[in-house]
């Protein structure tokens, strides 16, 4: 036998025939007033979980836009908060640099009133050679200003250096720790001398610098004591501080002693110094 074909009904056509009979029942229950009859039954079961359904899709949608709303509130005000911080940012920078410049003209001023005795011109580094060590560098002051070549340089607490070449508005500056430095050095509590050496190696290692030829007889000198620069030194005006003793040991000979010594002096971070306007006197000078 041959089975017989399924009757397909489409399903588009199902949905309208549906829509039409719920239309057709809702007339008939609004216009013959049928309350609480089979229709307005079929309709509580029908209708009331559709309108339900489509409150909480409402609702839905609503939160929705108005979270998004508060969401651009959110981030409107944050960029508003970001722009402040930038600024605030922006001029605590600018205090913290006015304060550091403050500071150091501070110390300056402080190493300035150690030596009264001597005529200073302040100047800013404005160059160095490649390193962390500031052995030799370039500042902004020159022969305009009064600056020539063998005058003794200071920052921070003590010696840094002295002028080796002059132009009219700059000059530069060879350090105490560079390499090929000598500086004639006097242990202030003994008056002692010794040669101080510069040594780049040395500080970059241990941050002192050696010294040698201490003659130290009675065994006074000890760790701790300053080094300032002789009389006897033929460059460096007498009495600026260069470092402290931070380790001295016999020598070989018995008759001297060595070690090394801690500058006064950041030479890692060097940004204004003082130029003393004078010149170490020597003997053929004076006569």
């Amino acid at each position: 036998m041959k089975r017989r074909s399924k009757i397909q009904f489409p399903s588009k056509y199902m949905l309208m025939c549906l829509t039409a009979i719920c239309g057709i029942l809702i007339y008939i229950s609004f216009t013959m007033n049928l309350s609480g009859g089979p229709l307005n039954t079929v309709a509580g079961y029908v209708f009331i979980p559709m309108q339900r359904g489509i409150n909480s899709v409402g609702a839905w949608i609503f939160d929705k836009a108005d979270s998004l709303k508060n969401l651009k509130d959110v981030m409107a005000e944050n960029q508003e908060l970001q722009a402040k911080v930038d600024e605030l940012t922006t001029e605590l920078n600018t205090i913290k640099l006015e304060q550091y410049e403050l500071d150091n003209l501070r110390e300056l001023l402080e190493l300035d009133k150690k030596y009264p005795s001597y005529e200073k011109v302040a100047a800013n580094v404005i160059g160095k050679d490649a390193g962390n060590w500031f052995s030799t560098f370039t500042i902004d002051k020159g022969s305009k200003d009064g600056v020539e070549v063998d005058m003794n340089v200071m920052a921070g607490s003590g010696l840094v250096g002295i002028v080796t070449d002059v132009g009219p508005n700059y000059a530069k500056i060879k350090c105490i720790i560079n390499d090929t430095n000598k500086t004639s050095g006097m242990v202030l509590t003994t008056s002692d001398n010794c040669v101080v050496h510069g040594d780049l190696q040395e500080m970059t290692e241990n941050q002192n610098i050696p010294f040698s030829d201490l003659k130290d007889s009675d065994d006074e000198v000890s760790v701790g004591d300053p080094v300032v620069t002789s009389y006897i030194s033929d460059k460096y005006v007498q009495g600026i501080l260069i470092g402290y003793i931070s380790t001295i040991k016999n020598d070989p000979n018995n008759l001297t002693k060595s070690g090394t010594i801690t500058p006064a002096v950041d030479f890692e971070h060097i940004e204004e110094v003082l130029v003393i306007l004078e010149k170490k006197k020597t003997s053929e000078q004076e006569e």
